[in-house]
């Protein structure tokens, strides 16, 4: 009975140690950022340092095996970017790629990694589309998308007085993406926009796009673009006089970073839309300082999202007994999303995070208490209502 029974814990082991199985005994992680251009200050260095300190959250291995981080910069360039990816995948044993800001390199990666059966964690990019009529079963859009950073934004500028709109928007998918939203939304509330204009990224010059949004009249004039494109247009729009002249002026995709670049005297009152902010609660501090004292800023929500990405795939890893993306993939959306900033998220079958955003406002001067102290959270919007409803979505892997 015994020698039975020790058969039978054997081949239970043996089955349990066949299941926890790592794909070349290492989890590898690359980080796909951009750390030369445009969006560096709001992912980059950054978004680096986010999923290093995930891995130490979780603890150096798992499943027994060493965890490792490497990271490249994409250049803001779809090619670049493609071609490191696929370097990574070919030839350096790499499970999943995170972070990838620029929407438009992140949909090149985001089909190569349905193809090659990898796993995408995006906090970078922000078009709504990757999880919508693109979705794929190996994509998490963990942090933000346009759809929720349009609906939050405009929803409350509106109820405002700001009716009538301008768009100064970067010629590219993820700004594309976001005026179309936020254009939805300020139509179905009843606003009206009069116009907009397109730049090209990495733009140093905007006073032609200022003149043309401060002679539209409009109430409000919204940037739908990011990083050193935010910074430059709203500071010379505000040299332009646009808010002396009564406009008010929305960042539709603006980071704690942005503000501080812009600085308050020129960013104060501006209404934006975050998934994360530093200075929520005793935990968020306590990261964010750890996190300063590593990057030299206060994190962004693309990086806080490298993180809760990181820490929740490593998670998913443990639970399955397997790094194979189907199986990790599977409980990823099985287990709820834990972390210092998020609280109850779910992966959602399409691939989008569903998580709490918060409706924010930049304060006055006078308001800041210390370094950072940037933002008032005007209003919590849970994500149900933040993001698309099944019932609107194209994603065929959503059951209606």
């Amino acid at each position: 009975m015994m020698r039975q029974f020790l058969a039978a814990a054997f081949v239970a082991a043996m089955a349990t140690a066949a299941h926890a199985q790592v794909s070349d005994d290492v989890v590898r992680i690359g980080v796909l950022t951009d750390l030369s251009s445009w969006g560096r200050d709001n992912s980059g260095p950054g978004s680096v340092e986010a999923a290093r300190m995930a891995v130490e959250e979780f603890g150096p291995t798992v499943l027994g095996k060493p965890i490792e981080i490497i990271s490249a910069d994409h250049q803001m360039k779809t090619d670049v970017g493609v071609q490191i990816v696929r370097g990574w995948f070919d030839n350096g044993k790499v499970d999943a790629v995170v972070d990838i800001p620029n929407s438009g390199i992140a949909i090149a990666v985001h089909n190569m990694v349905r193809e090659r059966n990898k796993i995408a964690l995006l906090s970078g990019p922000g078009a709504s589309s990757l999880t919508d009529e693109l979705c794929s079963p190996n994509t998490v859009h963990f942090a933000y998308d346009t759809y929720a950073l349009s609906k939050v934004t405009a929803s409350a500028v509106i109820k405002e007085g700001g009716k009538s709109w301008f768009f100064v928007t970067a010629d590219y998918a993820f700004g594309q993406q976001l005026e179309r939203d936020a254009t939805r939304f300020i139509n179905e509330m009843g606003g009206k926009v009069l116009g907009s204009v397109k730049h090209p990224t990495n733009t140093a010059d905007f006073s032609s796009f200022a003149l043309q949004a401060q002679s539209s009249k409009a109430d409000v004039v919204a940037f739908a673009n990011a990083g050193q494109d935010t910074d430059n247009s709203i500071k010379q729009s505000g040299e332009f006089g646009l808010v002396q002249g009564g406009q008010k002026l929305v960042g539709l995709l603006m980071f704690d970073t942005d503000v501080h670049a812009i600085g308050l005297n020129a960013a104060q009152g501006t209404y934006m839309t975050t998934a994360s902010y530093w200075n929520m609660d005793e935990k968020t501090r306590a990261w964010s300082k750890k996190f300063y004292a590593r990057a030299n800023v206060m994190p962004t929500m693309i990086q806080t999202g490298v993180y809760g990405s990181v820490l929740h795939y490593l998670k998913a890893i443990q639970a399955a007994g397997t790094d194979d993306p189907k199986a990790v993939m599977a409980k990823m959306r099985e287990l709820p999303i834990e972390d210092t900033f998020v609280h109850g998220g779910k992966l959602r079958e399409d691939g989008r995070v569903i998580r709490d955003m918060y409706l924010a406002k930049v304060k006055k001067p006078s308001e800041s208490k210390e370094p950072w102290d940037y933002l008032d959270i005007v209003k919590t919007v849970k994500g149900e209502d933040a993001y698309r409803p099944v019932s609107e979505s194209k994603c065929p892997l959503l059951k209606k």
